[in-house]
């Protein structure tokens, strides 16, 4: 299994045993005072989930083959950072309701603790996401969804490389604020292409 290794420390996939330090991680996310505008899910939902759910996403995402969770460890083993990727294919639902046009990434549930936060955490994490989904066949293309006021994220997605695709959809729970589609093509090609 690949490690990889920058300032941030190593990054690896999720192992299957690992299933309380996936719930943990998710929690600390779900505390972030923009956890409304980066999840999908609240504190409360997570936290009362049982404890099958919480080893079910740990299984899941160390078999990779349809979805991969990586963590960043700080030189103590705690967890500093998380990005889970999930394989789309043509003619699936997306989380959104919408359906998939092609086969692609979508990286979802990126999470650095504050702490952590500057130091090439988020830049190893998402190298290694990609670096998953390119080696993938058939993947044209990786994308995520940013809140319109989730700046800080949006700003770290541009200047790593994606671009709004164009598309929004009614962020859930609030439909009046959207969630913005940003895209990414595999090294040498263009976001967009098919």
């Amino acid at each position: 299994m690949k490690q990889y290794v920058r300032p941030g420390g190593p990054v690896r996939p999720v192992r299957a045993d690992e299933w309380r330090q996936v719930k943990e991680l998710r929690l600390s996310a779900l505390k972030d005072p923009v956890a409304h505008l980066a999840f999908l899910e609240t504190y409360e939902r997570a936290a009362a989930a049982p404890d099958s759910v919480w080893r079910e996403r740990a299984e899941s995402a160390a078999a990779g083959t349809r979805v991969r969770q990586f963590v960043t460890e700080g030189p103590d083993g705690t967890w500093s950072g998380t990005v889970t990727v999930r394989l789309e294919e043509p003619g699936s639902a997306d989380m959104f309701g919408g359906t998939v046009s092609r086969r692609q990434a979508h990286l979802v549930g990126v999470f650095v603790r504050p702490e952590c936060r500057g130091s090439g955490v988020i830049d190893t994490l998402f190298d290694a996401a990609l670096t998953w989904a390119w080696s993938l066949a058939g993947v044209s293309r990786a994308r995520l969804y940013v809140h319109e006021d989730n700046a800080r994220a949006e700003r770290f997605y541009r200047r790593f490389g994606f671009v709004p695709s164009g598309q929004t959809v009614p962020m859930k729970g609030d439909p009046a604020k959207v969630e913005r589609e940003m895209i990414l093509g595999p090294p040498g090609a263009s976001p967009g292409r098919s």
